[in-house]
């Protein structure tokens, strides 16, 4: 059914296209939000990929890659969109949403740098394998693995250090 819908998607068919995405749309809404850290850049991005998808999907050559092109097309787009509003947003901006409720891995994440959180979201939350991960990035298989036992080592200490504060 999946690789139908693939299929289907990347020969243009907007509903197909449609599908994956809604079939991942909670994943990539908080990868987005993770970039953008507020729900209506989230949204913006989102929006975003949704028509460069219909646009470009076309463009994927196997169906496997087709949800690892969204990924990273959201992505891409997150980028474009920080580095669009970097000049004119005042730095008072990044604290606005800090009312939002994180759940405690989310808080120990916000301790990542967006290249970091990006890898975990990527590695633990989308489930991609460390092979798509490094094709994404365009870096070696290799420096995915190495910088996720990093992270995670990093996880770690800041979650002891959140445990010794209580």
């Amino acid at each position: 059914m999946e690789f139908e819908i693939e299929q289907r998607a990347i020969r243009g068919d907007h509903q197909a296209i449609l599908s994956l995405i809604e079939k991942d749309e909670d994943i990539l809404y908080r990868m987005a939000f993770t970039y953008m850290k507020n729900e209506q850049d989230a949204l913006d991005v989102m929006q975003e990929l949704i028509y460069k998808a219909l646009k470009k999907m076309h463009t994927v050559q196997q169906h496997e890659y087709a949800r690892t092109w969204l990924v990273r097309v959201l992505i891409n787009c997150c980028k474009d969109y920080l580095r669009k509003r970097q000049p004119t947003v005042p730095i008072e901006e990044h604290h606005l949403f800090e009312w939002v409720i994180y759940s405690d891995m989310e808080r120990l994440l916000e301790n990542l740098t967006l290249s970091e959180q990006q890898l975990v979201y990527m590695k633990y939350f989308q489930q991609l394998k460390n092979k798509e991960i490094a094709e994404l990035n365009q870096i070696p298989e290799g420096t995915v693995k190495s910088k996720l036992h990093y992270i995670l080592k990093k996880l770690r200490n800041f979650a002891r250090a959140k445990e010794d504060w209580l």
